[in-house]
């Protein structure tokens, strides 16, 4: 128990609540038709499969998800479908990041009345705030949102890096639950683990490296690969040091590697088109993957 969040090994049921804990979480991606209209039915089917193969926890509306492309109504009908397809059986976290510090409590209020077991929340993008100006804005969201927040710190697309000192004094506060931290520098494992304490949950944002950031005493990954190979993804985070995880890291590593070919959720997106027989719907501003990268990920898959 920390700060009154009862955090497990692995997630499970408490009081009606799904605990956050460790494994593979799934960035999940937002079907849609050939006509770009959201496939409800799809996303249902979807989230069976991954409760069926050993995912430990659904991350929806996400970078991957096509959140910015969203409208209201269009996000709480995929937050309520989670919800209501995991049952209880996996945690449902939802992405509820935005610039505006009154949005971001919004959506995270509304994210707790649909069901959501936590949130997201990726640092203000473009508008580059400073450290203190960082803390201020996750400390007001959370004492405003009744949920557990997961940071998210990905400076490649927002412009700032949220420095592992503001995660400590951060993680003080006991609805800070963990980061996600997608800056490629498996260092700073040790020295957030160190700063937060063993309660506090480390995620990898990045899948080529998501092995190794456990290994190195973290606690899973929120995975793009885990939509198209959920069970090893699973499967090798469960015991990510040995000869057979990493025989097994080496086997997705083609799809670690071509998923980002063009921007996620693009590949993505086309991979489950090969692999599930999604349509390849995906909404303006991004397009289909183009024709020429199409080999490249048949292969990895």
């Amino acid at each position: 128990m920390r700060g009154g969040r009862l955090l497990l090994l692995w997630p499970g049921v408490v009081a009606s609540a799904v605990v956050l804990g460790r494994g593979s979480y799934v960035a999940l991606v937002t079907p849609m038709d050939a006509a770009n209209a959201v496939d409800y039915g799809a996303l249902r089917n979807l989230l069976e499969w991954h409760v069926a193969s050993g995912t430990d926890g659904v991350v929806a509306l996400g970078t991957t998800g096509e959140a910015s492309t969203l409208d209201a109504a269009e996000r709480d009908k995929v937050l309520e479908t989670c919800v209501d397809a995991c049952r209880g059986r996996v945690p449902v976290v939802a992405g509820t990041g935005a610039i505006d510090t009154r949005a971001v409590v919004a959506m995270g209020r509304r994210a707790k009345a649909l069901g959501a077991d936590g949130t997201l929340v990726v640092t203000p993008y473009y508008v580059k705030p400073p450290q203190r100006a960082l803390e201020a804005h996750f400390l007001q969201v959370a004492e405003a949102v009744d949920l557990p927040m997961v940071l998210y710190n990905v400076p490649g697309r927002t412009g700032v890096d949220l420095l592992p000192e503001t995660v400590a004094r951060l993680a003080a506060h006991p609805s800070v639950a963990g980061i996600k931290e997608a800056t490629g520098d498996n260092g700073r494992v040790a020295a957030l683990r160190d700063a937060c304490g063993p309660d506090f949950l480390l995620y990898s944002g990045e899948d080529a490296m998501g092995r190794e950031f456990v290994e190195l005493g973290g606690d899973g990954v929120i995975s793009v690969t885990a939509n198209v190979a959920p069970a090893a993804m699973a499967r090798m985070l469960r015991a990510p040091a040995g000869a057979a995880a990493r025989a097994v890291d080496d086997a997705l590593r083609p799809l670690h590697e071509k998923l980002f070919c063009q921007a996620n959720p693009i590949p993505v997106k086309y991979a489950l088109h090969r692999a599930r027989g999604l349509a390849t719907g995906i909404r303006p501003p991004l397009a289909p993957l183009e024709a020429e990268f199409h080999a490249d990920v048949d292969a990895a898959l």
